[in-house]
């Protein structure tokens, strides 16, 4: 059954199943009803000859430049044109059709002017997987992700280029190959189909349900290791988050202990420290701190999904044209630059973890390294090295990009988001997340192989799958296999459903 696209109820986990699983979509009936009565005003408006930004004028710096209306109907085309101006290597597909489902959603809520058939050709190339060819890099997040969109709208003129089958092609061939007609730009249609921050939000949604996936690994990878470690169990009793009363350290706590249910360490019997170390002891307020974060920053880009993004916008029940900065993408931007530094955070505490498994002051009667000969073997000593570049590269990307504002057109636009800089480093900071939290699973794995107690039911079940992709370490090997192999691990998500099998859903 295909998602209905409404402008209202478009949320990251749907966007996921669009943009990555390639599910089919369909235009709500209302919505079409409300794009065709948006486009009939803006007609009306045209033959009026009424001033409207971007329509029958030029645009940015030549906001005051009146056309003609022999002009207004090639504008579109030149406009697109000018705009796409991106530079690097194409965007992932997934990325792509994601902005293409959110400009659906946008066009859905009959305020943007555009022809109907823009908006259901877009629809049409998602279903056939026509997947406009677009780089990378190029926006500043206003007006939207102007160059990104532009190379998108090409395809509606059957020009730029397109992925469409495993295979690259020229716009118009991918588009005569799906079966898909070409609409063509008339007034207003190419500045509707680009004026908004549609590629940077669909970016966002992807990371933010991704993020969310990572940190209850991160819970589970916590558990194996405070477990390992003979934790004292007492940091992870709901009833002291409770207390304090931050919900994502609640819910980080009882994460944790659903990991170690039916593990000796949770019977009291075991002996334990008094008090454990901070990166062991604070690690519910820390995840849960993360949690709170990116969880804030999805209800924004949720919010930004199903919003009018776009300029000019037309409400047709009032016959009014209104002009203003509904595409600039600061409330996406400032959200997921505080999502990626929580992200790295967490990676910090992930890395300070595996230190104590392999230290062998701080690891409680664990081998040196966790080698099996130490001195003869140096066991999981490099990999520690290996975490520690992929943090600092993720504190590096660390630094908001929200503030880094260059003004642009002539100081028209003399403050832009930067949330396309946001949205690619975010990326980054989350490839070298997989990375780190892959290492320390694996040294938590390894750790539990010499643990001679019973184990909780969820540990054991991520030492489970964790051993049909890397092996116990019992003499020294290269390790680059094993850590791309944990970290592809660690991004596909296998060992939180083999955890969610055994324990139930961590939420």
């Amino acid at each position: 059954m295909a998602i209905v696209l409404d402008g209202r109820s478009l949320t990251a986990d749907v966007l996921v199943r669009i943009a990555r699983f390639g599910e089919p979509v369909e235009l709500a009936p209302a919505a079409l009803e409300r794009i065709v009565s948006c486009r009939a005003m803006l007609e009306r408006k045209l033959a009026a000859r009424e001033v409207m930004y971007g329509t029958n004028t030029g645009i940015g710096e030549f906001s005051e430049r009146i056309l003609t209306d022999d002009q207004v109907q090639a504008f579109q085309r030149y406009l697109v044109y000018n705009h796409a101006a991106g530079i690097g290597a194409p965007a992932p597909v997934e990325h792509v059709r994601g902005a293409m489902a959110g400009r659906i959603n946008v066009h859905a809520h009959g305020n943007s002017g555009c022809r109907p058939e823009i908006t259901l050709t877009l629809v049409e190339m998602l279903n056939k997987g026509v997947t406009p060819v677009v780089c990378q890099k190029g926006s500043v997040g206003a007006c939207g992700d102007l160059a990104p969109m532009a190379q998108l709208a090409l395809l509606l003129m059957g020009e730029g280029e397109a992925f469409y089958r495993g295979e690259r092609l020229p716009g118009a061939e991918a588009m005569r190959r799906a079966g898909i007609a070409v609409p063509g730009l008339e007034a207003r249609d190419g500045l509707a189909s680009i004026n908004g921050s549609n590629l940077l939000t669909a970016m966002s949604a992807l990371h933010v349900w991704d993020m969310q996936r990572w940190l209850r690994q991160a819970e589970i990878a916590a558990a194996m290791t405070i477990e390992a470690l003979l934790g004292n169990l007492k940091p992870y009793n709901a009833r002291l988050h409770q207390l304090r009363g931050f919900p994502g350290a609640v819910q980080s706590a009882a994460n944790i202990m659903k990991v170690l249910e039916g593990s000796d360490l949770t019977t009291g019997r075991m002996k334990t420290k008094v008090q454990d170390a901070y990166s062991m002891r604070s690690t519910p307020q820390v995840i849960g701190a993360a949690r709170d974060a990116i969880a804030w920053a999805r209800a924004q880009v949720e919010t930004e999904l199903n919003g009018v993004g776009d300029n000019p916008i037309f409400i047709p029940e009032q016959d009014l044209t209104l002009t203003g900065a509904n595409f600039q993408g600061s409330p996406v931007a400032l959200p997921m630059d505080m999502a990626g530094a929580a992200v790295t955070m967490v990676s910090v505490l992930s890395e300070r973890r595996l230190n104590r498994l392999t230290n062998p002051a701080l690891s409680q009667g664990l081998p040196d390294f966790l080698a099996h000969e130490p001195g003869f073997y140096s066991g999981l000593m490099l990999s520690q090295y290996t975490a520690d570049h992929l943090i600092v590269e993720q504190r590096m990307l660390s630094a908001p990009a929200s503030i880094q504002s260059i003004p642009a057109a002539a100081d028209q636009e003399d403050f832009v988001s930067m949330g396309m800089n946001t949205a690619l480093k975010t990326g980054q900071i989350l490839d070298n997340a997989y990375g780190v939290l892959g290492i320390e699973f694996m040294a938590a794995a390894q750790a539990l192989d010499f643990r001679t107690f019973s184990i909780g039911k969820g540990s054991a079940a991520a030492r489970e799958v964790i051993r049909r992709h890397v092996r116990h370490l019992d003499v020294d090997r290269p390790l680059f296999d094993d850590h791309n192999a944990m970290q592809a691990l660690v991004r596909s998500g296998e060992i939180l459903e083999g955890v969610e099998r055994a324990v139930g859903p961590l939420a």
